[in-house]
């Protein structure tokens, strides 16, 4: 049978966030969370309602956030993609929580036809990418979800990209690194809602630690 992934938006913008900020790249926005972060940015997501899927071109063209979502194959994607004459050859698969489905299809459809693939995960689903697709943990411990973080997910990151807002946070992710055995990936703080308090912090804990961090360029910017 040939898969189908519920897609939220597909847009092509620069990237923001952590070792690829400053690249264009084309995004695709799974929908489907149940991990419920509290402070997540993308809540429209998080539902799959199926009264709630929509022709292609409405999900393409919707010009405001809403839990609409689209069930493109591989082919319908790569399509789309070609259709409105994007430039960029990376390609960010977030979510919602990508990692909920198989995206071995898509990553090796996309790599096939000249484009890197990175996934943006919250390590608490097994990940099923190609060995090629840079994988980006966004760990997100203690949610409301009660999903656990991953033994597996976080020996395959290529970057760990840690929200942070308290010291709490801080502490969160430095049991995680030792939990897991964290030593040479690399670690980026992303400041919660570009708060000044939390920023100041992230600063701080990334000088303290030889950490890197990320301060999501793309909301400084005003762009998606």
């Amino acid at each position: 049978m040939t898969v189908k992934y519920k897609i939220n938006e597909l847009f092509e913008t620069i990237q923001g966030e952590g070792a690829f900020t400053g690249q264009p790249s084309i995004f695709i926005r799974l929908q489907g969370c149940p991990v419920a972060c509290s402070w997540c940015d993308t809540k429209h997501t998080w539902a799959i309602n199926l009264e709630d899927e929509v022709t292609s071109n409405a999900m393409l063209t919707k010009e405001v956030e809403s839990q609409t979502w689209s069930a493109l194959t591989v082919k319908d994607i790569l399509a789309m993609i070609t259709a409105e004459g994007y430039q960029a050859k990376h390609i960010v698969i977030t979510g919602g929580e990508p990692a909920m489905v198989d995206l071995l299809p898509l990553c090796q459809a996309l790599e096939t036809n000249g484009f890197s693939c990175q996934l943006e995960t919250s390590g608490t689903f097994e990940i099923q990418v190609t060995d090629k697709c840079w994988v980006t943990v966004s760990p997100k411990v203690n949610m409301k979800g009660g999903y656990k973080i991953l033994n597996s997910a976080m020996l395959r990151a290529n970057e760990i990209k840690h929200p942070v807002a308290t010291e709490q946070h801080i502490d969160d992710l430095k049991a995680l690194l030792a939990e897991h055995n964290i030593v040479n990936t690399q670690v980026y703080l992303q400041p919660i809602s570009q708060k000044e308090r939390a920023t100041a912090l992230a600063i701080k804990s990334c000088i303290e630690n030889n950490w890197r961090l990320s301060v999501q360029v793309h909301k400084y910017l005003g762009i998606e």
